[in-house]
């Protein structure tokens, strides 16, 4: 039984999700993890087995005419810690293509007023609201990519609500674009550049679990604060904005990353996109 502030439920609702993560990593007995290369290179080089995946893409590809191949671009739609970011690295690692993009719309959030950081700091600003991100930089971006330029992605801060001055990640085109984010869907022009659309469809107490375990341990937030944050916003947010973009998604994937069905679906389907646009994989 929990005490009257439920927080033994939480702790075994986050031991639930620890051990549910483990069991994912068991379901393909003798399957090599992804790990990044060099201190100075994490999360854009991967080792998966023999292979060598770059996340940050590179320059562009051409065919034999001297045309320019565009990329195929893959975006990914759920709600806050439903397992985006898990279903797109499953889906890389699967795909053994050497060259993507594994962009996150959490980089484009708006740089903050003085107000609006107060208001962040109290837990009173709401994130999870279209208003919060940037779609122009957002869509530049992706449009730049997908043509095989290079870009430079703002890096966002959790823990200070601001962007990092001085501080961008440079990432190229490349055979495959994932782009994810909890508003990925709520913007038809960036809809447009996708060619085809995720949804991640998780549970909602898996999601505030998972949400609190990483607000909590990753990002330096408190218990009450996260709860405060939850209820007053991104529950109402995902209800309004992020649930009713599910008509958008072009496949709809439950229980997220363990859903080892779909993904094999999507990773086939893309497959098959890359061989008819001459990718050689």
């Amino acid at each position: 039984m929990a005490d009257e502030n439920g927080i033994e439920i939480l702790d075994t609702s986050f031991k639930a999700i620890s051990e549910s993560d483990e069991n994912l990593n068991r379901l393909a007995p003798g399957s090599p993890k992804c790990k990044s290369l060099g201190k100075g290179r994490r999360d854009k080089v991967w080792r998966h087995g023999n292979r060598t995946i770059y996340t940050a893409g590179r320059p562009p590809w051409y065919n034999s005419q001297g045309q320019l191949k565009e990329a195929f671009v893959i975006g990914i739609c759920g709600g806050s810690a439903s397992g985006k970011t898990t279903v797109a690295k499953k889906i890389i690692e699967d795909l053994g293509v050497p060259w993507v993009c594994l962009l996150s719309m959490d980089s484009f959030y708006k740089v903050l007023t003085d107000e609006q950081h107060e208001q962040a700091l109290q837990n009173k600003y709401n994130f999870d609201q279209p208003e919060s991100f940037d779609f122009d930089v957002a869509i530049e971006t992706l449009k730049k990519l997908k043509e095989g330029k290079s870009v430079e992605v703002p890096v966002y801060d959790f823990k200070t609500h601001q962007r990092l001055k001085d501080a961008q990640n440079t990432m190229y085109g490349a055979n495959v674009i994932i782009f994810e984010g909890i508003m990925a869907f709520c913007n038809e022009e960036l809809c447009e550049l996708m060619d085809t659309k995720i949804f991640v469809d998780t549970d909602a107490d898996v999601r505030l679990a998972r949400r609190l375990k990483r607000d909590i341990s990753e990002r330096g937030r408190d218990l009450s604060g996260v709860l405060q944050q939850y209820n007053t916003f991104v529950k109402p947010s995902f209800e309004k904005y992020i649930a009713p973009s599910m008509i958008c998604a072009d496949i709809v994937v439950p229980r997220g990353g363990e859903n080892i069905v779909a993904i094999n679906m999507i990773v086939r389907h893309v497959k098959q996109q890359l061989l008819e646009r001459g990718f050689h994989i």
